[in-house]
């Protein structure tokens, strides 16, 4: 009877470790053109749960495999198809020793253009490079940007990579307890910047949450969602042959959509041909480049985040408690 509980348990444990499968989904299709980027009919796979708020999901193309974050557990998941759901780095964004809550850990991930880890870190308010190999990753960090003129970041969130490797990355208050209004939050913006040749650079300060932030391709427009309830707008910006910023608009103002059903833009990523997925109000919103809404994967619960898989026909989205796998082409 010993032997038969145990085979059960082990048993139990494979099939918690394998996707769940079932659910169906209808595409929201608004212009023609989305058919020739997903399916019409999407099959979500939950491939894993449990967790207090997942986001940054990066996919390591060498190993095949997905890393997310899980904020306020101040820790580093991974999944593969041949290991499932291990723990991959703790501490992954507050190396601190006093005990504290909120959203400390480490938020956006990103791969540079030399293969090393990037993390935006909420707890020590800095981004990052793992000093370890992916294969071997260990909470050893080198800060990339710690403050701005003296002063300590908010907490930055979310880092886009330039083809020339630079760092773009956004400085929200969400790692700070008391937002906006914590009496540690020593700069009065919150921005996003750049990182070049280990200089930082202030490009905006006028948005009220910068969040998610990507380039289209070629470089020269990246996309910044803002994830203020009172203004959930995506915007673009152009550079210049200096890189400057010039050029602000705005390339989606959700506004409407969010007052229905809530859940602002935040992260997003863009595929190869310049069609953006974005996390947003009621799911995954698809844009061209020009700001036309393609459309939607409509999803329950909040969603935070997405990335690519290696052939851009499997998208992973950070879901609230949950990280779900869509196979978006047969």
């Amino acid at each position: 009877m010993k032997n038969i509980c145990f085979f059960c348990f082990l048993m139990l444990l494979q099939a918690c470790a394998r996707p769940q499968t079932g659910k169906i989904v209808q595409v929201e299709i608004l212009d023609a053109a989305v058919k020739n980027i997903l399916d019409e009919k999407l099959e979500i796979e939950v491939i894993g749960t449990g967790f207090k708020w997942s986001e940054g999901p990066l996919w390591l193309p060498e190993s095949k495999t997905l890393i997310f974050s899980d904020v306020p557990n101040n820790v580093i998941h991974s999944w593969s198809e041949a290991a499932g759901l291990k723990k991959y780095l703790e501490p992954s964004g507050y190396t601190g020793s006093v005990p504290r809550a909120g959203e400390m850990g480490s938020n956006g991930l990103a791969l540079s253009n030399d293969n090393k880890l990037l993390l935006c870190q909420h707890g020590d308010r800095k981004v990052v490079a793992m000093n370890a190999p992916l294969t071997q990753p260990k909470p050893d960090f080198l800060t990339l940007a710690g403050n701005f003129e003296g002063k300590k970041f908010n907490s930055p969130n979310d880092v886009a990579v330039h083809s020339n490797g630079d760092l773009y990355f956004t400085d929200p208050p969400y790692g700070l307890r008391g937002l906006d209004s914590d009496t540690t939050k020593e700069i009065p913006f919150n921005g996003v910047y750049r990182i070049s040749k280990g200089k930082v650079t202030l490009l905006v300060d006028t948005l009220t949450k910068p969040n998610g932030i990507a380039f289209l391709p070629g470089g020269k427009t990246f996309i910044v969602a803002n994830s203020d309830g009172a203004k959930p707008i995506w915007y673009a910006f152009d550079l210049d042959e200096r890189d400057s910023v010039l050029n602000a608009r705005i390339f989606y103002n959700a506004k409407m959509e969010f007052d229905k059903v809530g859940g602002g833009p935040d992260g997003l990523k863009v595929d190869k041909n310049g069609n953006v997925f974005a996390t947003g109000p009621g799911g995954i919103w698809i844009f061209n480049q020009s700001g036309k809404v393609l459309g939607k994967i409509n999803l329950e619960g909040r969603v935070s985040n997405c990335a690519f898989g290696d052939d851009e026909k499997t998208l992973f989205v950070t879901n609230a408690d949950k990280v779900l796998r869509i196979k978006l082409k047969k």
